[in-house]
């Protein structure tokens, strides 16, 4: 990011209404594959962030409910943030957000930028996509249960993606009243540094979610940075083990692919959420 981007005025009502289509555009999260979605507020700063700190660059999101990925290209594309990257994948193992996705780029004319993928992190990375990025971004399941392993199975799929020497974002809890918080930013920290990467940056406590049960809890959002050019691990299916608690205590990763149901009502409210009771006419 350089110093231009950093003193960049942005005219804040024009990206919230921006990232409102995009808002409008996810579907319902499923809360038992921890799909909890982040706050308005903090989408629009964290888009910013995003587009101005992978200005230009090739970038793999590892699973993107929030729809942190289309933001970044709705807010680049419309001009209301001047620079952004240059691509966008997004992998994710719930079709309805692969098919969001391709029908948002396709209505914005936005598919020469961002694409979208089926893919379940608990599958080796497709070779077509090892190595070929520059960076990753990565909201995954945050860890309370399984000591962070879920937060390191995404982490390790988006360093697979990358170059040795890209970088990544990881959002994850944060919160100094938690202990699990803790280790899991602990646990990251250690395997990033295994695979060559270091934490250049983070920002605390920044995000909200709709999280019913816990509405204060925030997170964080970590940078990391690859410092040499060591070879990665070959990309592996994950193991049983590390799948048992991966949504939480005695949620198993079992499920492959979340499937789309075709519908005509795209963008609307289902018709089994409602009826219509009609006027009666006197006559």
């Amino acid at each position: 990011m350089d110093e231009e981007d950093v003193h960049e005025s942005i005219d804040f009502r024009e990206a919230v209404n921006a990232v409102s289509d995009v808002v409008q555009n996810r579907p319902a999260p499923l809360r038992e594959f921890d799909q909890i979605y982040m706050k308005a507020g903090d989408l629009v700063t964290m888009a910013i962030y995003v587009a101005r700190k992978y200005a230009d660059q090739h970038v793999v999101f590892i699973g993107d409910g929030d729809g942190i990925a289309l933001a970044v290209m709705h807010l680049t594309t419309k001009g209301i943030v001047r620079r952004g990257p240059a691509s966008v994948l997004v992998l994710d193992f719930d079709e309805r957000i692969v098919m969001s996705i391709k029908r948002f780029a396709d209505t914005n004319e936005i598919e020469d930028r961002i694409s979208a993928r089926l893919y379940n992190v608990c599958d080796p990375l497709p070779e077509d996509i090892v190595g070929t990025k520059d960076a990753f971004y990565t909201n995954p399941p945050w860890g309370a249960s399984n000591g962070g392993e879920s937060v390191l199975a995404f982490v390790e799929r988006g360093i697979e993606a990358i170059h040795p020497r890209g970088m990544g974002a990881v959002v994850i809890g944060d919160d100094h009243a938690l202990q699990w918080t803790k280790d899991v930013l602990a646990s990251t920290q250690r395997r990033g540094l295994e695979l060559g990467f270091i934490v250049s940056e983070m920002i605390p406590k920044w995000h909200l979610y709709h999280l019913d049960d816990a509405p204060d809890l925030r997170s964080c959002v970590v940078l990391l940075q690859g410092i040499n050019d060591s070879e990665r691990p070959k990309s592996e299916p994950l193991s049983e083990e590390r799948r048992l608690h991966f949504y939480g205590r005695e949620s198993p990763l079992i499920v492959r692919y979340v499937r789309e149901r075709e519908t005509l009502n795209y963008g609307k409210a289902p018709d089994s959420t409602y009826e219509l009771e009609r006027i009666v006419s006197d006559a």
